[in-house]
């Protein structure tokens, strides 16, 4: 699966760099007073190679697929939720949609592998793999081919759309145990740190979820390296984020992250490309337990914490609003020179 991967190169650009750092404080305002907007900035400049950066066409995709582990109990809704959300994204319903209308974003719908048979209609994408992965309880998620196939259409799919900017969304029953059992491998933290109560479980079954992923992590212990482990512990809709994330950090478009399992299939890539991180920008902190390691796994400082945990790209939503502002105005805001103001004196 290797020749899958994109070599991604360091955006280290100094001249860059430095000329985005001199506009951003010779703005009419105190050094560093608009805080955190203040690295937005950078990071965005530097993403799209610009002092005067311009976030076209962004495109929320929004993967989905189910978990054979769902059987296992791990999760407080069924699987028939994938599907039926699914349906709630297409048609209008969902938190995701609502935000997506509001902000202006593309939204597009990917079957990586629900086990549901859609209708095709407009803004969903059928790249069904199959129809769930298998249980990894009892055996690998996915094949070493079927994550191969996965990602390859999360690479294809990106790469089919215009814009600069991709926002991550995902959906499927199950998937913050696969988010877990990868953040608990790739980082070699106990999985009880990991595992969170996902959908809402109550003590009990958060207890026997985490004895499950235990199990799970225990079967599959070979499988260190970064696309072992992706293949061996879930699932589709992260494989195919996978892809879709290498193929954006190559064409140097804005990565929107949003919660826990988004930001595992970033810390899969990450693990094989580590130049990936620079070109994303982390939305909010989830209330998922797993998701504040995994941020400090990635040294990543998110934009919100609103106390979040509904996945579906809502959190990427709601974040987009700061990078419009964040471009506007390192290419808006007067400088102190242009506008007449008076400097802080340097004495």
């Amino acid at each position: 699966m290797q020749n899958l991967i994109p070599q991604i190169p360091s955006l280290q650009d100094l001249t860059l760099t430095a000329a985005l750092q001199r506009s951003i404080d010779g703005k009419t305002k105190p050094l560093g007073s608009l805080g955190q907007l203040e690295s937005l900035m950078l990071r965005i400049g530097l993403i799209l190679g610009s002092e005067t950066p311009v976030l076209r066409e962004p495109q929320l995709m929004v993967f989905a697929g189910d978990h054979g582990l769902a059987r296992r109990g791990v999760s407080a809704y069924p699987s028939d939720v994938t599907w039926q959300m699914v349906e709630n994204f297409l048609a209008g319903g969902a938190a995701v949609s609502v935000l997506a209308r509001q902000h202006g974003l593309s939204l597009t719908v990917v079957d990586a592998g629900v086990a549901h048979d859609f209708a095709p209609r407009p803004g969903l994408v059928i790249a069904k793999v199959a129809a769930g992965t298998a249980d990894s309880s009892e055996q690998p998620a996915m094949t070493a081919d079927q994550c191969a196939t996965a990602i390859a259409a999360g690479k294809s799919l990106l790469a089919q759309r215009p814009g600069n900017a991709l926002l991550l969304g995902e959906m499927g029953i199950g998937n913050t145990s696969s988010a877990a059992l990868l953040l608990a491998r790739l980082q070699n933290f106990p999985i009880e740190r990991c595992t969170g109560r996902g959908t809402g479980l109550d003590d009990a079954a958060l207890q026997r979820k985490i004895e499950t992923l235990g199990a799970v992590l225990q079967r599959h212990a070979e499988a260190t390296e970064p696309l072992q482990a992706l293949a061996a512990l879930g699932g589709f809709e992260i494989a195919m984020m996978v892809g879709a994330v290498l193929q954006a950090a190559l064409e140097r478009r804005v990565i929107v992250v949003d919660g826990f399992i988004a930001s595992a299939a970033v810390l899969v890539a990450a693990r094989l490309q580590p130049a990936v991180l620079e070109r994303c920008v982390f939305a909010h902190r989830s209330m998922e337990s797993g998701h504040r390691l995994m941020l400090e796994a990635l040294g990543a400082e998110p934009l919100l914490d609103l106390g979040m945990r509904l996945g579906e790209g809502s959190g990427a939503a709601m974040a987009w609003p700061l990078l419009e502002s964040a471009c506007l105005v390192l290419r808006e805001m007067a400088s102190f020179e242009s506008a007449g103001v008076s400097q802080q004196d340097q004495a």
